[in-house]
């Protein structure tokens, strides 16, 4: 699968609530559901875990309180990375890096639990590559 930005540069692609990949992998449903809560500390049930995403006009996303989504889309731009008012509050409430996840987390993150439970939120090292990329 191609890498797939979120408007807060979410790997969607890489995330097993990813609509395609539930579909390829529904047995991974409880595995995220624990893993968010442990990482993250919030709790989706496993059966309520399914998001296609907020790049289209009909998202079905887990977040229904995202202040960026709205932001993005009324300023036409594929994710903030394009943004002119990059770092503003409403994606500081959204970046996550695996140095403030690791910094809450009593114990050591194993790289496969990186990889399957921040690495797809790791945005601002997402963002900052598209931002590269155009030169900013």
């Amino acid at each position: 699968m191609e890498e797939i930005l979120s408007r807060c540069g979410y790997r969607c692609d890489l995330c097993m609530a990813y609509r395609l990949n539930v579909e390829s992998h529904p047995e991974n449903r409880q595995l995220l559901s624990d893993g968010w809560f442990k990482y993250f500390g919030f709790l989706i049930q496993p059966d309520n875990i399914l998001c296609n995403g907020c790049l289209y006009d009909q998202c079905l996303t887990l977040d229904l309180d995202c202040k960026v989504r709205p932001c993005v889309v009324e300023r036409g731009i594929d994710n903030c990375a394009f943004c002119d008012e990059y770092g503003c509050a409403k994606l500081k409430d959204r970046l996550v890096t695996f140095e403030g996840i690791q910094a809450h987390i009593k114990d050591a993150i194993t790289e496969e639990d990186r990889m399957r439970f921040i690495a797809p939120y790791e945005n601002a090292v997402h963002l900052e590559k598209v931002r590269q990329n155009l030169g900013k």
